[in-house]
């Protein structure tokens, strides 16, 4: 095993806290094209400021996000495949008394490249964003967790001015709101934002679209990543193309736009590539993370009206696909795709400024970050 101790500044950054939750950290890879081996597992202490690796779930493809059942006793990762053999999803118990990954079974998604996972609070719905195959899918879980087949399957049509990437839909993420009464997919490849009635306990169409069925954003935005402020009240929209972040006020499934700000700020459109977007627990910053020729995680304050002020930038490592806060908000971690590592940051509670703690985990093409508490 490895261990990884973190710097001394880390140090001064607990001082004073209470104790908190030793918690694990699961990282998911793209296995082909890299060393990868799936899924590994990081037994992470913010207390001690150590991270050891206790295990690695073996023989998944391509596992680039994961989902937690609220239980905590589930995980679920896309099988990120396309041609002849499809995309699919990936069942597995959490063992968190040795941390370990039990692979339980996987399940077609009905679509190529699934891009994100989502599993609802009752745990009975997981939901798939399939990039290439231009649709959403659920499927139902068992009472051990594995998985059903898909009971329904959503095609969007369209497509956008960006012929490179824009030639079709690309769903890319599935969010449940706060109350998990809809469902939001940001689709990169026809510049909208769809939106969902949902109905856990539906067994067969638990997703019904709304009227009107989706929002769109200026052309060659690509949306990609959306999430929901902590009070519920806002929510923001991460563009990939446009390398933008939209500011909505958010009541009961209907969004209104109030802003519009940059997240990745190179000059040309072709260099753009923002990738993931974050809010600290307590609601105060907002992270992106930027790839491409930028590489930086983008740093905002966060108005009592919800809208965002630049905070400035932090140089982080090569593609820096995903990242995450920890439960506490002291820590945010970014998974480098291409640097091979996770770098670990200390959040200044502040002002929100990262500061570098001089820590790398290594792991092969790491793209997904996820925790759960050890016990």
């Amino acid at each position: 095993m490895k261990k990884f101790l973190l710097a001394c500044s880390l140090l001064f950054a607990v001082a004073g806290f209470a104790q908190n939750p030793i918690q694990y950290l699961l990282v998911g890879t793209y296995t082909t094209g890299g060393k990868s081996e799936g899924i590994y597992v990081y037994r992470y202490n913010p207390n001690k400021n150590e991270a050891t690796q206790v295990s690695v779930a073996k023989g998944v493809e391509n596992p680039s996000y994961l989902a937690i059942s609220r239980d905590q006793k589930f995980v679920y990762a896309v099988n990120e495949n396309h041609g002849d053999k499809g995309g699919e999803v990936s069942a597995f118990a959490l063992d968190k008394t040795k941390g370990e990954l039990v692979f339980l079974n996987k399940q077609l998604t009905g679509g190529d490249d699934p891009a994100y996972v989502t599993v609802d609070s009752t745990g009975k719905n997981v939901i798939v964003a399939n990039y290439s195959g231009g649709n959403i899918s659920v499927l139902k879980t068992n009472a051990d967790g594995s998985l059903q087949p898909a009971v329904q399957t959503i095609s969007h049509d369209g497509y956008g001015v960006n012929v490179a990437r824009q030639e079709m839909p690309h769903p890319h993420s599935v969010v449940l709101s706060p109350d998990e009464k809809f469902l939001f997919v940001a689709n990169l490849g026809n510049d909208r934002l769809y939106r969902y009635a949902f109905n856990a306990n539906d067994a067969t169409n638990p997703l019904t679209p709304l009227d009107p069925p989706y929002y769109e954003v200026p052309d060659g935005s690509g949306p990609r990543h959306f999430t929901f402020h902590p009070n519920g009240k806002f929510a923001y929209l991460l563009n990939e193309l446009a390398g933008t972040i939209i500011v909505y006020e958010y009541n009961n499934g209907t969004l209104k736009e109030i802003q519009t700000i940059v997240s990745d700020n190179t000059n040309s459109k072709a260099d753009k590539g923002s990738a993931d977007i974050h809010v600290t627990p307590d609601g105060r910053f907002l992270y992106t993370s930027n790839r491409a020729t930028a590489n930086d995680i983008a740093m905002y304050k966060v108005s009592s009206d919800g809208k965002l002020a630049e905070n400035g930038h932090q140089a982080v490592g090569m593609h820096p696909r995903n990242f995450m806060i920890d439960p506490t908000g002291r820590f945010l971690l970014v998974a480098n795709r291409d640097s091979n590592n996770i770098q670990i940051f200390i959040i200044n509670k502040n002002f929100g400024i990262l500061q570098d703690s001089n820590t790398k985990i290594d792991v092969p093409m790491p793209v997904c970050l996820k925790m759960v508490p050890v016990k």
